[in-house]
């Protein structure tokens, strides 16, 4: 406390007081206050000029900015001020009873910021709490409306198959109600066929994402529909999301279907453009029959009967080699469906070497250069072949006026840069290359050459399918093609396949080329049905020379008038395609009801016969595809009635 007495306001203090003062406590006692506490008396001094005019005051938490211990300091004091009386009654002084409140008001300073900011922490949490509450109100919101509005079936499974949850898509796709399923074990609507890998899926699934799953669940009307699982485990369930495939799936097998007929009618074209080039060449070679045979029969007339065997060896290899082309037109015309084999690329050129010379005709010098050593690849050969014979055929119609055509085989090592140019990774490939010198392309065309149905040959010369059709046959065959032509000097087209670890497979000898020496006849009975009376007659005149006793019939019915009846018959040899509404194959069925052993021979001119692609030929059954030799014949004639 201090006194501030006088006119002045001298000052006086006591003991208390002094460490208030620090520094100015030297000379504070008798000093006049505004001097001793020049820094803050302008503050203070309202409080003690009330104590003087005889109102007692009083201050809390008065703040004063005052240097203390050489630095100037914030600091909150309390004052209470009273007017002192002399002894004349007369008010000559103040007493102040005062006190430092600085830790006092930081406190609670601190104390209210601590709690502005646990308010404002609050306030941000509740606000916060009540963003999350929303957003999880919207993303539920929008969960349920995804769930409910999904065209995909969606579920909630445990790992034993149970359904806990399903969406309405169940019911669109299935036409069963949520009420039905939850509750239900999936293993009762599956495909029988599907329920192992069903269940190997659900305990994969205990621990990990299931990756692309597919199987079939039962409609209500019995059908059964494809889907797609994508499934993950979570919290002792699973959640399931299907995809409907079933539809897809039709889509894909009608592509299919289309594909294989668009296939099919690029072969046909390929065909119908090598009959010229093979009509021209078999009338030649008929020529060279039918002429030898002539002077043949004139000299047996002139009884000139030296050198005779001359004339019927030229006849015998004109037709063998008629034969061996019809062999190969309808080898490379049939339909069937892709069916992938470790390929030599070599040898499906050389077997097709005759062929293509005949078609690119004599104007165009055709070379072919084989790889030593070259790998093989796993391919459709007859695929492979329509390629081949489609690109020859573009490369001749490039030289209208002739030039040169180079087939070429090669094993390549792709690195990345070269396999960057197929759109293929680096690795090891086979090449199959065709260069002409022909009219070339230009870039405009050779970058739409891939696209189907472009074409630059006049209308009616071609579908535009060609290139198309061997785009899509290297690149499902895991390979690529690649174009590469200068306007105005010719074209190189590669196409380039994976090589196989694997041998390619041998490729089997044309059995109408074997020979078969005959053997003896034992005293059996053949039936021969044949429409073409120089054919069925043929065969009788062979078989009766060898011993054996024969029957003869031109239509199915009367074969089998014959085969129903008590004659004895050990063999039937028939044509397949015959007329009178009944064809061969129908004539041995309805024979093998009645002579359930019956051994059947057919003959066929067709590579494959209408009525027998697509049946699986009994055992004692064979086909004898036209022509063939007479010792294949007679093979065969053996092993059908002396095989068991």
């Amino acid at each position: 406390m201090y006194l501030l007495w006088g006119p002045e306001l001298v000052f006086f203090h006591n003991d208390a007081y002094a460490p208030i003062l620090g520094p100015r406590q030297r000379g504070a006692i008798g000093s006049p206050v505004a001097e001793l506490w020049a820094d803050v008396w302008d503050q203070v001094a309202p409080l003690a000029a009330d104590a003087l005019a005889g109102t007692p005051c009083r201050y809390v938490d008065m703040p004063l900015s005052m240097a203390r211990f050489g630095e100037v300091e914030q600091t909150w004091w309390s004052f209470s001020f009273s007017p002192v009386i002399d002894e004349n009654g007369v008010i000559a002084g103040v007493f102040c009873i005062t006190n430092e409140t600085t830790q006092h008001v930081l406190d609670h300073h601190a104390l209210r910021d601590s709690e502005r900011k646990r308010l404002e922490l609050i306030d941000k949490l509740v606000r916060q709490e009540r963003q999350q509450t929303a957003r999880l109100k919207q993303r539920t919101l929008e969960l349920n409306t995804f769930w409910e509005m999904s065209p995909d079936p969606l579920a909630i499974l445990d790992f034993n198959g149970m359904f806990l949850r399903v969406n309405p898509a169940w019911t669109v796709i299935l036409g069963r109600t949520e009420q039905e399923l939850v509750g239900s074990s999936i293993m009762t609507l599956l495909h029988p066929d599907d329920v192992g890998n069903t269940r190997s899926a659900l305990k994969h699934t205990v621990n990990q994402v299931l990756p692309l799953f597919e199987n079939r669940y039962q409609h209500v009307d019995g059908t059964y529909h494809w889907f797609g699982w994508t499934a993950a485990p979570g919290n002792g369930i699973i959640f399931a999301l299907g995809k409907h495939l079933t539809h897809e799936k039709q889509r894909i097998e009608a592509l299919h279907i289309a594909e294989e007929a668009l296939r099919q009618s690029q072969k046909m074209e390929a065909v119908g453009q090598l009959t010229g080039g093979l009509a021209h060449d078999f009338n030649n070679l008929l020529m060279g029959v039918t002429g030898n045979m002539e002077l043949l029969l004139s000299r047996i007339r002139q009884e000139r009967f030296t050198e005779l065997d001359r004339y019927i060896n030229a006849a015998l290899e004109g037709s063998r080699r008629a034969a061996s082309l019809t062999h190969r037109l309808l080898a490379f015309s049939r339909r069937q469906t892709l069916a992938p084999k470790a390929t030599d690329v070599d040898v499906l050129i050389a077997g097709m070497d005759e062929l293509i010379r005949r078609t690119v005709g004599p104007a165009i010098d055709m070379q072919v250069v084989a790889s030593r050593g070259l790998w093989s690849t796993l391919v459709d050969p007859h695929q492979l072949e329509n390629s081949l014979l489609n690109l020859c055929l573009n490369a001749r119609d490039a030289m209208p006026d002739g030039g040169r055509l180079l087939i070429q085989t090669a094993n390549r090592q792709l690195n990345a840069s070269a396999a960057t140019q197929y759109e293929l990774p680096p690795g090891r490939y086979v090449e199959l290359s065709v260069t002409d010198t022909g009219t070339g392309m230009a870039k405009e065309v050779i970058d739409r050459a891939f696209d189907p149905f472009f074409t630059t040959k006049p209308t009616g010369m071609g579908t535009g399918l060609g290139l198309s059709m061997i785009y899509g046959f290297a690149r499902q065959s895991g390979g690529g093609v690649r174009i590469g032509s200068t306007l105005g000097e010719g074209s190189r087209i590669c196409i380039v396949l994976p090589m196989h670890e694997g041998d390619a497979e041998t490729v089997a000898l044309d059995e109408g080329l074997l020979t078969i020496a005959p053997q003896s006849a034992g005293d059996e009975t053949i039936l021969v049905v044949d429409d073409e009376p120089a054919v069925r007659l043929l065969i009788a005149e062979l078989l009766e020379d060898l011993g054996y006793a024969v029957l003869q019939a031109e239509r199915g019915a009367d074969a089998l008038v014959v085969l129903q009846s008590k004659a004895a018959i050990d063999l039937l040899i028939t044509d397949v395609g015959l007329p009178g509404g009944m064809n061969g194959r129908q004539v041995a069925d309805a024979a093998r009801e009645v002579r359930p052993d019956l051994k059947v021979l057919f003959v066929t001119g067709y590579a494959e016969n209408a009525a027998l692609a697509h049946d699986t030929l009994e055992p004692g059954m064979y086909v004898l595809p036209k022509p063939f030799a007479i010792a294949e014949l007679i093979g065969r004639v053996t092993e059908l009635l002396e095989g068991e």
